[in-house]
Formats: C-alpha cells, sequence, structure tokens
C-alpha cells in the first residue's frame, strides 16, 4: 500500500511534472524551524550545475555542490580559502601547475545512486566533474568560460569527441589534469594563469559532482542534484517552489570568518556566530513571483523573511530619500544598500545585416542609437535612482574597473545621435518622420523584451530615446529564457540583458566581446582581432599597472566599434525581516544560506546597529 508521503510526491509531480522522494517534507516541517523564505524574480531551469548559467539556478546549485575554494563571507573585497581543498594550492613560479589537496572524510548526500552505502569525496571526483564540463553531452554553458584557463588535453578530448561522435572518453588521461592519489589533484596549464584559483571557486557551476549519480539519473540529472553541500533539494515545483532542506550528513563545519578590523558590522557578525555549527537554518523555501507587486506584497504580508532587492517601483514607499520608511522602520526591518558588481546593456548582434557589421555606416549606427539613449532617464523614472552609468564592460568591485572611464559614446546627446545618421546616410527620404537605410530600404529594429513591468518601463524609455532620433524600434515579447537562447545562436537583432560579476577579477566581463567566446559569452557576435590580442596578454600577465592599462584599452576598443552599449550599474538595496540574522549580501559570489540563521521575531533593534 502506498503511504501518504508516496501519494503527496506522486501528486506534485503530476502538477509540476517532477517526482522527487521528499516533495512532502514541506508538511511536515516542525513550526520551530528555523526557516527562511524568500523569493526570486525569475524562474531556475535546472539543478546541474555545469548545465546552468543563469544566476537563480545557480543561487540553489552553489549550495548544494561545493567547489574546492570559496570566498570568505565577511571579507571586503573578498578573500579566497579553502572549501573541500584542505589548504590553498601549490603554484609553480609560472602559473602553470596548481596542485590541490583536499580534505578527508568529505561525503556525498546520501542517494540511492550509492546503493545504501556512504560515498566519500575523491580526487577522482575532481577529475570527473572538470572532464564532465568538457562531454559534449552535457551541453555545459560555462564550458567555454572554464577553456579560457587552458588545462591541458581537456580541448582535445573534446574535440575527439565531436570528431568520431562517439561518446565522450572519460578513462582517456589527460595531462592537464591527474588525481595524484585519492586525495590530491594537479592541473597543469598551456600558459601561465596567476588567477586560476578563481576558477575553482565556483560551486555554483562548477561544483564537483560524483560519477554514479550522473549515470544512475541520466538525462534527468538536473532533476536530482546530489553535492556535497549543507543543503540538499527537498521539493520542486518549477516555476512555482525550491525547497531546499539541511543536509544531515554534513560534515562538521564551524562559523568563521576574517572581516577587515574596521569592519564593524562584520566584527560584530563574527562575533555573535563564530563557532555555530553549520548550516544554522533547516530549511530554504524560494518562491517563484516573477511580477514586482506581488512580491514586494509578499514582503509586507510577513510571507518573506528577505526581500532582495527592492523593485525599483517600490523604492520611494520602502526607501524615501535612501532612508528606511518609519512603517519598515518600527517593524524591525533592516536594509542593506549596497553598489551592484553588475551591469546592464543593449547587444547588438554583429551578424545582422541592420545594426552589425564593422563598416563605417553601421558603426555610426551603433554610436547613435549608443548617444542618442537617455541613460539619466532610464536612472530617475525606472531605476529611482538607485544606479549609476557605465561606461565600460567592467563592473564595480572587480579589478580592472575605472570608474573614471568615460567616452563621447556613452554621452547622451540626441544633437550628436542626429549628426551621426546624417552622415552615415540614415535619413527620413518618405517624410514619414522615420529614417530609411542608406540604400533605401526601411529601417526597422527588432529589440527582444519581456513583460514583467520593469521591462516595460525600460522599453519604454528606449523607445522615447529612439523615436526622438527618428529610429523605428519594434518589440518582440518573449519569456527570458527564450530569449536567451536567441541571443546565444544569433536570432536576434538587439536584446537588453543584465550580468553580474562571478569572480573579483574583470577577465570575464571582457570575455563578452573575444572572437573565440561567440555565442557563449560573446552574444554580439563581436570579432575584432585588436580587441582578440588584448584580451589574451589580459589572460597571462599578474595584476599590476600593466594589467590595468591593457583593461583601458580594450574597453576603448568596445566603446568604439559599440558591439554593447553599456547603460548602468545598480545600487542594491535589499530588506530583511528581524528574525533574519547575519544576512550580508555577497559582492560576487551566490553562497550565503549556510552562514545566515532565522529565528524568532525580536523587539525591533536600532536601523543604525544593523544598516
Amino acid at each position: 500500500m502506498s503511504s501518504r508521503r508516496d501519494l503527496l510526491a506522486a501528486s506534485a509531480g503530476l502538477a509540476a511534472g517532477l517526482v522527487l522522494p521528499d516533495i512532502a517534507e514541506a508538511a511536515s516541517t516542525p513550526a520551530t524551524a528555523h526557516v527562511l523564505r524568500y523569493a526570486f524574480p525569475t524562474a531556475e531551469t535546472s539543478f546541474d550545475p555545469q548545465a546552468v548559467l543563469d544566476l537563480y539556478s545557480r543561487n540553489v546549485t552553489g549550495h548544494i555542490f561545493e567547489a574546492l575554494f570559496e570566498y570568505d563571507h565577511l571579507a571586503r573585497p573578498f578573500k579566497l580559502r579553502p572549501a573541500l581543498a584542505a589548504g590553498m594550492p601549490e603554484v609553480s613560479a609560472d602559473y602553470k601547475t596548481f596542485v590541490v589537496k583536499l580534505k578527508r572524510g568529505v561525503f556525498f548526500q546520501d542517494d540511492p545512486a550509492f546503493g545504501g552505502q556512504p560515498r566519500e569525496l575523491t580526487a577522482d571526483d575532481v577529475v570527473y566533474t572538470f572532464k564532465r564540463l568538457y562531454d559534449p553531452a552535457t551541453q555545459s554553458l560555462s564550458q567555454p568560460n572554464f577553456e579560457e584557463q587552458g588545462v591541458m588535453g581537456l580541448r582535445e578530448l573534446r574535440e575527439a569527441a565531436l570528431a568520431t561522435r562517439q561518446p565522450f572518453d572519460y578513462q582517456q588521461p589527460v595531462a592537464g589534469l591527474q588525481a595524484l592519489d585519492r586525495y590530491t589533484v594537479r592541473f597543469v596549464l598551456r600558459e601561465g594563469r596567476p588567477r586560476f584559483n578563481f576558477a575553482l571557486a565556483n560551486p555554483d557551476i562548477w561544483g564537483v559532482m560524483a560519477h554514479e549519480v550522473v549515470r544512475h539519473y541520466g538525462e534527468r540529472i538536473g532533476e536530482h542534484p546530489v553535492g556535497t553541500g549543507p543543503f540538499r533539494l527537498a521539493s520542486w515545483r518549477r516555476s512555482s517552489q525550491i525547497v531546499l532542506a539541511r543536509n544531515p550528513g554534513y560534515r562538521e563545519r564551524f562559523y568563521d570568518a576574517e572581516p577587515n578590523a574596521d569592519d564593524a558590522e562584520g566584527q560584530a557578525l563574527l562575533a555573535r556566530f563564530k563557532g555555530r555549527r553549520l548550516p544554522m537554518l533547516d530549511r530554504v523555501e524560494v518562491a517563484i513571483i516573477e511580477e514586482a507587486q506581488p512580491r514586494w506584497l509578499s514582503f509586507l504580508n510577513h510571507e518573506q523573511d528577505l526581500l532582495q532587492i527592492v523593485p525599483p517601483d517600490f523604492v520611494p514607499q520602502a526607501i524615501p530619500g535612501g532612508e528606511l520608511s518609519p512603517t519598515l522602520r518600527r517593524q524591525g526591518v533592516v536594509k542593506h544598500r549596497v553598489p551592484a558588481s553588475d551591469v546592464y546593456y543593449y547587444v547588438f548582434n554583429m551578424d545582422n545585416a541592420v545594426v552589425g557589421g564593422l563598416g563605417s555606416a553601421q558603426v555610426a549606427l551603433r554610436r547613435a542609437i549608443a548617444t542618442g539613449f537617455d541613460v539619466a532617464r532610464e536612472i530617475a523614472l525606472v531605476r529611482r535612482g538607485e544606479a549609476i552609468a557605465a561606461h565600460g564592460l567592467n563592473t564595480p568591485g572587480t579589478y580592472g574597473y575605472a570608474p573614471g572611464l568615460r567616452s563621447m559614446a556613452t554621452q547622451t546627446s540626441r544633437a550628436r545621435a542626429r549628426a551621426l545618421l546624417d552622415m552615415a546616410g540614415y535619413v527620413d527620404r518618405d517624410g514619414d518622420g522615420w529614417r530609411e537605410r542608406p540604400d533605401g530600404q526601411p529601417l526597422r529594429i527588432e529589440l527582444l523584451a519581456q513583460s514583467d513591468q520593469t521591462s516595460r518601463a525600460l522599453d519604454e524609455v528606449f523607445k522615447s530615446s529612439m523615436d526622438a532620433i527618428g529610429l523605428r524600434v519594434d518589440l518582440k515579447i518573449g519569456q527570458w529564457s527564450e530569449n536567451l537562447k536567441a541571443a546565444r545562436s544569433g536570432r536576434f537583432v538587439m536584446w537588453r540583458v543584465g550580468s553580474s560579476a562571478s569572480t573579483p577579477d574583470g577577465q570575464s566581463a571582457m570575455e563578452r566581446a573575444y572572437g573565440r567566446s561567440i555565442g557563449k559569452a560573446n552574444m554580439a557576435r563581436f570579432s575584432l582581432p585588436a580587441f582578440d590580442a588584448l584580451y589574451e596578454r589580459l589572460q597571462a600577465l599578474p595584476d599590476g599597472p600593466e594589467r590595468l592599462d591593457l583593461f583601458t584599452q580594450a574597453n576603448k576598443l568596445v566603446l568604439a566599434y559599440m558591439p554593447y552599449r553599456m547603460t548602468v550599474h545598480r545600487i542594491l538595496c535589499d530588506l530583511t525581516r528581524p528574525q533574519l540574522v547575519g544576512y550580508r549580501r555577497p559582492p560576487f559570489w551566490p553562497t550565503w544560506w549556510h552562514m545566515v540563521d532565522v529565528v524568532p521575531a525580536q523587539a525591533p533593534m536600532a536601523e543604525s546597529a544593523k544598516a
């Protein structure tokens, strides 16, 4: 006879198209459990870390899986420290060889794939994980990024599988990735990579996996994530709710961090939590609420412990003049307002006949669109002042970001935009108010767009800017995931999208214009040998004045050819209720759930003590 648990699981599976063995856990959680509740504004895609790239799926995978290294929760700007590794790596003088020793006694979460036996993490799992990135069957979106590290032999192994159309040979040794013994891994790179450690600190996309799990679940591996991390997937209703529960087999790990000596907030958090067993939470319940208003109302109705990023339309209500509203302050709500290490931009498809190409007329069109766009209006009306203008590819808080970088190409001037269009031959020949192309053909610019409230407001600002210089813009509304697929495959004209830093180095931001990353990070499909040469020099150089100068040169080339129109870097304001303690937004890493606690609501504390 089926148990009540089985019936609940079957019912949920029919509704969501997915059955998980622990889907009934949410109904049996004790009232005293430490449960974090908040909402994502965008739906997840999968929980296979090597197959996802979207931020919200990565927020989940980063807490189920672990990487060799991690970032200190309290250190600012950042401090890298061991996670699965037993210590920092041994690095050769030429930055080509990295030897990592693993912690002993680290176990994967219990799963039927292991046949009921405990399964310890070993060096072979690390080797398997990075080989799996290169398996064409994985269809990894992050493999091109890791390929930039140049681990010897992996690219050739992938190319052999593609050429022969045979299954990927996981047993084939490669020179650059070897398990020296049960707990030691050696990476050998084709060229020196001084910042290779950063590539080993991404649990969300390169978290270590076990081959038994991948083999056991096959194509459904994205529904059955099994890692060594502090949480495990308890239930999942696609695009509706994600529930993670404490991993009961998680190793002994205690709260520790190294905030700066002058960091009062960080020092207070360390004093409060130092020595606590991790994770402190029993569960994390994530709702998917795509529209801003219901997400805001859910927080106001005490249904959420955290509102991560106050929606722009509600900034005047939540933080008028930058200060927490009296109503929220009386409830003990705390604001966490920080500059984001992100950038929003419009992507031009350089392969498109309308806006692409490196000819003078096409460059003039893109530069006219760039300088005709009213960034200040976007910041004031849509962002509600919670953003600063962006002038380059790099994001605040990362190495290579130059806050003083300026260019005429990103200074709004409708007069300059009209002059550029006139000189390039984009004029209104038939008197209908819209410009035609230099050859007389109609000029219509199609912009991929989404239907949510913020996107609609951003589209209105963009269209009104283009209307003012005589350019007709048509919106093509679709789901964000659909637009991403169209952009990656080159089936678009323009798209607006945002990107957050995932490492403290600005190299990954520059990949958006690197020719070998077309169809991957380089959604603009921009190819310029002069830029590629700068990009490759940036990879090999250690940090210093010469490397910073190369960042500036590379950004100036992008501004000159304008494959992207950078718009803003956001200023983010998160709100937490008093029962959520220990929260601190990470600058660029996605993992923090294990470092916070949710306790019964307390009397409100003074805002100045916590904000």
